[in-house]
């Protein structure tokens, strides 16, 4: 007879239960934060009720201070449409009067007289149309002269040569790509129907790679102003392209520098290595880079010597502590209150208009505060273990200590920000797009969008129309040169504007 099998170690039986309990417990928490992204509401923004319930009956790491303002969010420089009820007329308008005089008046004016009037206004539109720009260039020849040489005034240099397009039409395809998302086929569906022009989208792509290489120069000088101020923002974003021969997509980056207060300059890499960044940060760069806590910013820091410092950004921090906030609410109740103390100061700053100097005082005397105790909190709950390393908080606990020195680096330099979010907020564009058009054409596409994003984004901060701009570009660039180039940046364009409205209200 066959021996009976040992009976299982009770103790091995009890371990293996607790694993496996660990185990059950960290998917679940993982297929709830999945769901939560997927379905949840998107916004990482708390007001204090909402800490409140968070931190209510529950002891933190520290007593948690009382409640305060929401976090306010950074804004752009384009203006914002008025705060009311509904839509009013703008005052700017051009105004189009109809006069209607009652049938008994047209019949015998003679015999009425005017005592007054009503008057109804309402707001009308009239969709955009295409026309014939038609140059007619008169030959002349001199009367008093035998045998002259007619004259005949030269064309004005254009964008393309023996070509259609005119400027406002190659602005109009641009501004509608790239501003209002409307990929090429869509345009080209568009002016047929509706105007009865017939554009290919093969044709327009070939004119968007045309302005992509006179907007070029405009570019280039947009970035060495970005990166002249030795402190820079930089994200990527995953956009696809096609892959030629294939017949399918690859994914590819935009990576995205931008300077607080400044200007946005794009980048078109094929992938999020950390050689991209020696392609974009010049070798000359020094100066501090503020950035997430992805390892290729920390290998590129590390190529270039002490000639960069990484900055890191609160932000994502805060967002993972906002993300385990279902499965420990106590403890990121209590880390989220003391995130948005700092938040709340950056407000008031920006509130005042603090210089680099002010701020770094007010961070000194107060946010280093914060973030002290902060981190005493983040210490002791590494060591206490009391979170396992895979859990959404020992995950946010172990992101939080290893950014740590890079988080400072804010208190001691006015200049820089609390966080990423202003870079971010710059690549949501490009977001937008990606949606409608799913993906660019080949590589060499993906350099021309670098570029034309950057021209539009520099742009929309200064609250130029787009449109407008890249018309007189357009129309002004082939008689320039490239020392002239700075002339027309839309940051020359918006302060020359700003001269004229001033002499204009004079």
């Amino acid at each position: 007879m066959p021996e009976p099998s040992a009976s299982p170690d009770p103790v091995e039986l009890l371990e293996r239960i607790a694993f496996l309990t660990k185990e059950n417990a960290l998917l679940r928490e993982k297929i709830d934060a999945l769901a939560r992204r997927l379905y949840g509401v998107k916004s990482e923004q708390l007001d204090p009720a909402q800490l409140h319930l968070l931190l209510q009956g529950l002891d933190g790491p520290g007593k948690a201070p009382e409640p305060v303002a929401a976090e306010v969010p950074q804004r752009s420089r384009a203006p914002s449409p008025p705060r009311s009820r509904g839509p009013r007329i703008p005052a700017h308008l051009e105004v189009v009067e109809e006069v209607l005089v009652p049938a008994p008046v047209q019949a015998a004016p003679e015999q009425w007289r005017r005592i007054g009037q009503e008057v109804t206004e309402r707001l009308d539109y009239r969709p955009a149309k295409f026309l014939c720009l038609r140059t007619v260039r008169p030959k002349y020849v001199q009367r008093a002269v035998l045998d002259t040489v007619p004259v005949i005034a030269p064309l004005p240099p254009a964008i393309l040569e023996r070509s259609l397009v005119a400027p406002g039409l190659l602005a109009q395809i641009v501004v509608a790509k790239y501003c209002d998302h409307l990929p090429l086929y869509r345009q080209e569906s568009i002016y047929w129907t509706r105007h009865q022009v017939w554009l290919p989208r093969q044709t327009m792509a070939e004119w968007m790679g045309l302005a992509a290489e006179w907007l070029k120069p405009i570019y280039e000088h947009i970035r060495r102003e970005v990166l002249a101020s030795g402190y820079v923002q930089v994200d990527e974003t995953p956009i696809r392209y096609l892959a030629p021969g294939h017949g399918q997509t690859k994914l590819g980056y935009l990576w995205t520098c931008h300077r607080p207060r400044g200007d946005v300059v794009f980048h078109w890499q094929t992938s999020r290595a950390a050689s991209c960044l020696e392609k974009i940060i010049p070798v000359d760069f020094a100066g501090t880079i503020q950035c997430d806590g992805y390892e290729a910013y920390d290998c590129f820091a590390k190529g270039r010597g002490d000639k960069i410092a990484l900055a890191g950004c609160l932000a994502h921090v805060r967002r993972k502590f906002y993300e385990a906030r279902e499965t420990a609410p106590k403890v990121a109740g209590w880390f989220l209150r003391h995130f948005q103390h700092l938040y709340e100061l950056e407000a008031q700053l920006r509130e005042i208009h603090a210089g680099p100097k002010r701020r770094a005082a007010e961070r000194a005397s107060l946010s280093r505060l914060v973030l002290t105790r902060l981190h005493r909190a983040l210490v002791r709950l590494k060591t206490a273990r009391r979170y396992l390393p895979q859990s959404l908080m020992g995950k946010a606990i172990h992101y939080a200590l290893n950014q740590w020195s890079a988080l400072l680096l804010f208190l001691d330099d006015g200049r820089l920000e609390i966080d990423n979010n202003l870079v971010e907020n710059a690549i949501r564009p490009t977001a937008v797009g990606k949606k409608n058009w799913l993906f660019i054409g080949e590589a060499e596409a993906g350099e021309r969008s670098a570029i034309i994003y950057t021209v539009i984004e520099s742009c929309r901060r200064r609250g130029l129309d787009p449109f407008v701009y890249l018309r007189e570009v357009f129309t002004r660039l082939p008689s320039m040169t490239n020392w002239q180039v700075k002339d027309i940046t839309p940051e020359a364009w918006a302060k020359h504007r700003s001269r004229v409205d001033l002499r204009a209200t004079a």
